[in-house]
C-alpha cells in the first residue's frame, strides 16, 4: 500500500481495561503518522519553528471497524482530503490497518495553521506553500 507513514507494534501501555487499543491511542498513532508525513514533504518541526507557525486541529473524528489488540502490528496510511488555498485550512484522513491489511479504524481531522507568537490563525509562508503539492491526496481530494 502507498502513503504509509507509521508502522509499529501495539504496546501494552496503549491497551485499555477491555484488552484492546484505547481510544486515545488511535489518535496518538495517527498523529505520529501525520507528523512523519509532514516531515517527509518538508514541513518539519524545525521548519515550523523557523517560521513560528504550527498546525492546530479543530476537529478529530474516529470511526472504528475492527478491534486492535496488544502486540498486533499496525500501519497508518495518511491522505489529505481538502485544502483551502485562501485560508490554508486542511482536512486529513488516516486509515489504520492491521498486519492482515484489514482496515481497523479511520481518523479524520480538520485543521489550520497558528502563528505561535500572536496565537492567531495564519497562512503558510509563501516559501512553504509549494510543499502542499507533495502531500498525498485522496481520490476525492477537494480544493
Amino acid at each position: 500500500m502507498e502513503h504509509i507513514y507509521y508502522k509499529g507494534q501495539v504496546l501494552w501501555s496503549q491497551i485499555d481495561a477491555n484488552g484492546h487499543l484505547r481510544h486515545s491511542a488511535y489518535s496518538d498513532l495517527c498523529t505520529q503518522a501525520r507528523s512523519n508525513m509532514m516531515k517527509q514533504v518538508g514541513f518539519s518541526m524545525q521548519e515550523f519553528s523557523k517560521h513560528k507557525i504550527g498546525p492546530i486541529l479543530f476537529k478529530e473524528e474516529t470511526i472504528y471497524f475492527k478491534e486492535v489488540r496488544m502486540d498486533e502490528e499496525v500501519y497508518v496510511k495518511v491522505l489529505m482530503t481538502k485544502f483551502n488555498s485562501e485560508n490554508h485550512r486542511f482536512s486529513i484522513t488516516h486509515e489504520l490497518y492491521n498486519s492482515k491489511d484489514v482496515k481497523c479504524a479511520v481518523v479524520n481531522v480538520d485543521g489550520a495553521w497558528m502563528d505561535l507568537v500572536t496565537r492567531k490563525l495564519t497562512l503558510i509562508p509563501n516559501e512553504l506553500i509549494s510543499l502542499i503539492e507533495f502531500i498525498p491526496k485522496s481520490e476525492d481530494f477537494n480544493l
